[in-house]
């Protein structure tokens, strides 16, 4: 139902008011913007809404009607007219190499092998959904009132005790702030620091979304290479010692999959703590190490405070659910709570309490578990599959990375493929500089289901022989 109208009416006007409710809704009608089947207000409460007589809104809807704009009907209500449309809005496209056209492609599915997104099969929906239905319930008899900016207490509660256990992170509710993601948890951290105009550390290749959301906060990027260790630190300090930021990816590099070395990770703190520099750490991929235990995060190991630790559940439940947490140095914690009042704050609290409920009742690490030994299977006979087909693989992360020879188009290969419902990620885009660029294409492992697999990696390795 359409409870408000976006009708604005000028009383000074030579044109009775009821004229101008009809031309309004008319409009909206034609626009497209009251779309057939739309249920409109009753005459009664568009006129309390408007601040009108009762008599003027009905005869507009009288005019409405006889025009056959409207239907109106004791049992549905009013209605807009079923009719046929004089002019569909159709959604731009988005322009040929931006940024929104690659992050459609690099969002596109759902299909095999994209990356970012879980397996379905190891969530227990049924579960998920009875927890969920209780919150909402639970959301809907309470009074109604201004949640807690932060998050739910409950889940911040839940969050860190979590990051005690399995990510080595200390912490106190009051130093976690829930997002609606990573990239929400990033425009968070930004905003806190107002570190416009300075000089940032990016890996480099490094996720392009965060590359891009930096240079949106108007920060200069110093583009730093990845090799085995994880982000090359005295590169970093030779070239750029000045930055007043790094973005890093410790525990599995985004996209190559490398662990920062423990002598990186002291050599990366320490320059923090002397030189009074952030670094915000991507958990990517979390606990999701598919080789033995997960290696605590960076944030574990900070004891000056310099550290601002972001994760998420879009890649151990869904992406869909929009939901991330943010743990922010204790010295810090006020100025979150304060930026997500004004400019971010938490989503709904539903399904912060059923993520709560299920992470209290030890739903969330039994999945977790589940998870990472399907994870494992599928990486296996991905990589059965590929090799006798393709030439150099390797394991990155959560990904199959399959390194193609120099100048291989593998952006064009990536948009054929998406047109048999493959959807691989092209290496080339997580680069800084298309000059420093290497060709190659990620696969997701989470979205691989062994059933069927050959036949894909078929499609893909013939695909590729055509740009070879």
């Amino acid at each position: 139902m359409t409870e408000t109208l976006p009708l604005e009416l000028d009383r000074s006007a030579k044109t009775p008011l009821a004229e101008q409710i009809r031309k309004g809704i008319s409009a909206a009608i034609e626009s497209g913007v009251l779309a057939p089947g739309a249920r409109l207000p009753s005459w009664l409460d568009l006129a309390a809404q408007l601040g009108v007589a009762r008599g003027t809104v009905r005869s507009a809807y009288e005019r409405l009607s006889a025009a056959q704009l409207i239907v109106a009907s004791r049992a549905t209500g009013t209605r807009v007219a079923d009719r046929p449309p004089l002019g569909v809005r159709q959604e731009q496209p988005p322009d040929p190499g931006s940024f929104m056209e690659m992050y459609r492609e690099l969002t596109a599915g759902p299909a095999i092998f994209q990356m970012g997104v879980p397996a379905q099969e190891t969530l227990p929906a049924k579960l998920f959904a009875r927890i969920r239905s209780h919150a909402i319930r639970a959301e809907s008899s309470a009074p109604a009132m201004y949640p807690d900016p932060r998050g739910e207490f409950e889940l911040r509660r839940e969050i860190a005790a979590y990051l005690a256990v399995a990510r080595g992170v200390e912490c106190s509710p009051s130093q976690v702030v829930i997002t609606a993601g990573y990239s929400s948890g990033l425009g968070l951290a930004l905003r806190v620091l107002g570190l416009e105009g300075r000089k940032a550390w990016m890996e480099d290749p490094g996720f392009p979304f965060t590359r891009h959301g930096l240079e949106l906060a108007r920060l200069s990027l110093a583009p730093i290479p990845v090799d085995a260790d994880g982000i090359d630190v005295d590169h970093g300090l030779q070239h750029a010692p000045d930055a007043a930021l790094a973005v890093v990816t410790p525990g599995q590099q985004a996209p190559l999959g490398s662990t920062l070395s423990l002598a990186r990770r002291l050599r990366l703190l320490d320059w923090a703590a002397q030189e009074g520099t952030w670094v915000i750490e991507d958990d990517y991929l979390g606990e999701l190490q598919l080789k033995g235990r997960a290696t605590p995060a960076l944030a574990s190991l900070d004891r000056a405070g310099r550290v601002i630790h972001i994760g998420s559940f879009s890649k151990t439940i869904s992406p869909t659910w929009r939901l991330g947490f943010v743990v922010a140095p204790a010295q810090l914690a006020a100025r979150f709570a304060e930026v997500a009042a004004c400019l971010s704050p938490a989503p709904g609290p539903g399904i912060q309490l059923a993520t709560a409920a299920f992470m209290r009742e030890g739903h969330y690490l039994r999945h977790l578990r589940r998870t990472k030994r399907l994870y494992s299977a599928q990486r296996d006979a991905l990589l059965d599959c590929l090799r006798p087909r393709a030439g150099e693989v390797a394991v990155a992360g959560l990904a199959v990375l399959l390194w193609l020879p120099a100048g291989t188009p593998d952006l064009s290969i990536a948009r054929e493929a998406l047109a048999f419902g493959l959807a691989p990620v092209p290496l080339s885009l997580w680069y800084a500089s298309p000059a420093s660029a290497r060709s190659g294409l990620l696969l997701g492992i989470a979205t691989a289901p062994q059933k069927h697999l050959a036949r894909s990696c078929d499609r893909l390795c013939g695909i590729i022989e055509r740009f070879t």
